[in-house]
């Protein structure tokens, strides 16, 4: 006698859509708009929830910046048009503790942090997940562009089908945990075109919207502004040395420099193109170079948060692609575990610019899986 396999909806769960609850952290945006959307129309039971994040007084007027008045007004309308409940959730507090203070303080000591990395893990994919099961959600669905599939081991995250969108870099501390409870709707689109049709289909008035393009909290892009507001008094000049000891000027903050910048060093006639290769924050220097003093071949990175199958340090080494910036291409690499939480990263090749505070994200050579990532760090 054949035995009745229950039939899975389309979010993975043994049950009509109707009687499947999922809440949807709803930016305002047209990604998540149309999870939303498209999640009410296949007859789930959908509740969308908007966090504020921070003042909006000083972001409201400001274009290209996520999570503003306009957007809670975006989001509930998106709610009101498609029916279903829609919740605004006062997260300023945890966020300043959890995101923007890491973020001066990291900047402040040389570093070039990703704070949208530390929302997702710190806010979106902890506090506000632990809200959705408050709200007795059977998951949570999000707009991000990543795809989390079963493997034989239970779920696994990996890149968007679109590698133009692909969001993984910024997702890479998303636990096992985490990961058996989200969804991502969108991964499997082949580009944000085909978002924004669907959100016309729908109807929804946020078809148009454009992209966020700044971190939230420092809506013009201006990192160093944001920072003097933060942090009084961090803006204090110094020397621009080279690095074989010559002082070749001044600078009005260490804030002011990215290690990798060429442009706008204010040192001019030398025969030789310098890079900031080093910012000393102690000793107020902006340390610059020639470009091969860029090159990195060895990474230490800590705070591993490891995706695979069997334990992180369970072998020697791993043999894998990495990430150093959310811009760049996968690597080969081989990873020596130091600890479960620690590594060396040696890169096949070496890649300019890394900088202590970006993330080093791990990937399957051949194929589409992330394994994980950790933070990189002056070792």
């Amino acid at each position: 006698m054949a035995l009745d396999v229950p039939t899975l909806n389309s979010l993975g769960f043994a049950k009509p859509p109707a009687e499947t609850r999922v809440v949807v952290a709803m930016s305002g945006g047209v990604d998540s708009s149309v999870v939303a959307a498209q999640l009410a129309e296949e007859g789930y039971d959908v509740v969308g929830v908007t966090l504020q994040l921070y003042d909006h007084g000083a972001a409201l007027a400001k274009k290209g910046a996520c999570c503003a008045g306009l957007d809670i007004h975006d989001a509930r309308r998106v709610a009101e048009d498609m029916g279903f409940p829609h919740y605004v959730l006062d997260y300023e507090n945890i966020f300043k503790d959890a995101v923007i203070d890491e973020f001066a303080d990291s900047y402040l000591a040389g570093a070039t942090p990703v704070p949208c990395i530390r929302c997702n893990e710190r806010v979106k994919f902890k506090d506000l997940l632990e809200t959705a099961k408050d709200l007795e959600a059977d998951c949570m669905a999000t707009g991000h562009y990543i795809q989390r599939k079963m493997g034989e081991h239970g779920p696994e995250l990996h890149s968007a089908e679109d590698a133009n969108r692909d969001q993984s870099y910024f997702l890479f501390s998303t636990t096992p945990e985490q990961l058996d409870y989200l969804r991502f709707p969108l991964g499997h689109l082949p580009s944000k075109d085909a978002t924004r049709e669907l959100a016309a289909r729908y109807g929804l008035q946020v078809a148009d919207k454009p992209d966020s393009q700044d971190i939230c909290f420092v809506p013009n892009g201006n990192y160093a502004q944001v920072i003097e507001k933060l942090r009084p008094g961090a803006a204090e000049p110094g020397e621009i040395v080279h690095a074989d000891g010559r002082v070749l000027g001044t600078h009005n903050g260490v804030i002011h420099y990215t290690i990798g910048q060429r442009r706008g060093l204010g040192i001019g006639g030398l025969d030789e193109p310098l890079y900031v290769v080093r910012l000393d924050v102690d000793a107020k220097q902006v340390i610059v170079g020639p470009k091969d003093l860029l090159s990195t071949r060895t990474i230490p990175v800590r705070e591993i948060n490891w995706l695979g199958d069997t334990p992180f340090d369970s072998r020697p080494e791993w043999h894998v692609s990495v990430k150093v910036r959310s811009t760049r291409p996968p690597r080969e690499a081989i990873i020596r575990p130091l600890s479960a939480t620690e590594a060396e990263v040696e890169l096949l090749t070496p890649e300019e610019g890394v900088s202590p505070g970006q993330a080093c994200v791990f990937y399957q050579t051949d194929g589409s899986r992330i394994l994980g990532g950790g933070w990189i760090w002056r070792g």
